[in-house]
């Protein structure tokens, strides 16, 4: 990720410029990868995970107090969660409780920026993701 801060002068309604103030600082990666339309919605990620921005999604499927909530898709998975859902819009730590979180439903994204539960790649699901209108393509580096 990238990391910059802005700064410019601050406003003074008596007139002239404050000091230089810090307005917003923003991180930039590399998980966006195009201009398909971007859609977000609030899920609840199931608790016991501590997720980065970008990991694939899967929601469960199966009965219980778990069932309609997020965990990181994994292709093993029987639960239902086998089956791309989503990506994780911010780092996410439910490691201690459920988590109410901001998740990608559609837009265009670097593959090599997804993460996977290991020994999956983005090639198990390319199909699956475009037919919830995620595009997976690849990136190159400036």
């Amino acid at each position: 990720r990238i990391s910059f801060q802005e700064s410019r002068p601050a406003f003074n309604p008596c007139g002239g410029l404050n000091n230089m103030s810090t307005l917003e600082t923003n991180s930039y990666d590399n998980l966006i990868a195009g201009s398909f339309p971007i859609s977000t919605d609030r899920e609840t990620l199931v608790s016991g995970q501590d997720l980065e921005r970008g990991a694939l999604l899967g929601k469960i499927t199966s009965s219980g107090a778990d069932q309609g909530k997020l965990k990181q898709c994994d292709s093993s998975a029987t639960d239902g969660s086998q089956t791309p859902y989503a990506i994780l819009m911010e780092d996410s730590d439910a490691s201690t409780g459920d988590l109410v979180v901001d998740v990608y439903k559609t837009g265009t994204f670097n593959g090599e920026a997804i993460g996977l539960a290991t020994g999956d790649t983005i090639d198990d699901f390319k199909d699956t993701l475009r037919d919830l209108g995620i595009i997976i393509v690849t990136t190159q580096e400036a």
